[in-house]
């Protein structure tokens, strides 16, 4: 059995104190077991006091009830709960809209929260064959209508964008989001991109790579810096867009355009790795890549001992060791047929 959350119905802070619980909860009650360490939380409510995701206050009392509790949640099939002894409490029908593969809203108090949008979208890809409700899909376009996905903190629409990614359909959540009129203003270069994601690339780095395979590395650099994409993301999704054609096509193109493309995603530095770039291009444009790793080995084999050994050293040493790392992709090149002039 997965891990256990607990709403706990008639009680107060202290007296879960009083029982050994040990509190952990700073915006609302939230208590460990002492035994068990499962999480048990007070019922509670939640009224809307300002704008964004966190702009809400929390009442728990003895007085809310676990149908209170169930309410505030923002999609039916999260609206349930069973009792200690395993009887479904479900005031809202989430069963039966899990039997029907529906996401459906619980009440209007979900257009409070504009992450919310995000949610839903990400629920599609996590879920696949759930389709949002045609009154939840209308909610999501009038809440973004109303630009209230602005209000939102670029950590947050991060954090549902990379589960998306991590997701089985992660390309649903896109498509949620286009239905909803929801892309901008935090994912606008991505509108009418239709993506698809090769099913051998699992991680939500090289996804985000797959998707920056169809874009201008400009609007990857600009997605990635409003989101706040950590650096790791951003490298690879701006290599995929920048140098991921040169890649695919490298025995048809300029040596030094080939060797610039192989030195961005690190192939002739020992500290890094150009397996995941690789693999990301390699997918997208179907084109085995097999012989460009071969190539990229023998180009961080091309070292400094020998040269130094013959004298060269500072800039001349660094113009020797370019000039041999072109003429092994040559030497490459000249092994393998041309691309046809469709496949530039």
């Amino acid at each position: 059995m997965k891990e256990r959350d607990w709403v706990v119905v008639g009680s107060t802070p202290e007296d879960m104190s009083a029982r050994g619980f040990r509190q952990v909860g700073r915006d609302f009650p939230v208590f460990l077991h002492p035994d068990t360490g499962e999480e048990y939380a007070l019922a509670r409510t939640e009224r809307k006091s300002g704008p964004g995701h966190t702009g809400f206050v929390c009442h728990a009392g003895p007085e809310v009830t676990l149908e209170d509790d169930l309410l505030r949640r923002d999609l039916t099939v999260n609206a349930m709960a069973r009792d200690a002894d395993g009887t479904l409490v479900d005031p809202f029908g989430g069963r039966e809209d899990v039997e029907r593969r529906l996401l459906r809203h619980v009440s209007d108090a979900f257009s409070e929260d504009p992450l919310r949008v995000f949610r839903v979208a990400r629920f599609a890809a996590q879920l696949p064959g759930f389709r949002v409700a045609p009154e939840t899909l209308e909610l999501l376009r009038r809440m973004a209508s109303q630009g209230m996905l602005e209000e939102l903190s670029a950590e947050r629409v991060w954090q549902e964008l990379v589960k998306a990614l991590a997701s089985p359909a992660p390309e649903r959540f896109f498509q949620v989001l286009e239905e909803a009129g929801a892309m901008s203003p935090w994912l606008r270069e991505l509108r009418g991109l239709e993506p698809e994601f090769p099913a051998d690339l699992e991680s939500p780095e090289q996804r985000l790579g797959a998707l920056a395979w169809s874009l201008p590395c400009q609007a990857v650099t600009d997605l990635c810096e409003r989101l706040k994409a950590p650096k790791r993301f951003q490298q690879l999704a701006e290599h995929v867009a920048e140098h991921g054609r040169t890649l695919a096509a490298w025995s048809d193109r300029d040596p030094a355009d080939v060797l610039a493309a192989v030195v961005a995603i690190g192939g002739v530095d020992r500290h890094r790795d150009p397996a995941p770039a690789l693999a990301v291009v390699e997918r997208c444009s179907g084109r085995s890549l097999d012989a460009l790793r071969a190539l990229i080995d023998e180009l961080a084999a091309v070292g400094s001992a020998e040269l130094l050994a013959q004298g060269f050293s500072g800039k001349a040493l660094g113009e020797a060791i370019r000039r041999g790392r072109l003429e092994r992709i040559r030497a490459a090149q000249d092994q393998l047929p041309n691309l046809s002039e469709k496949d530039r």
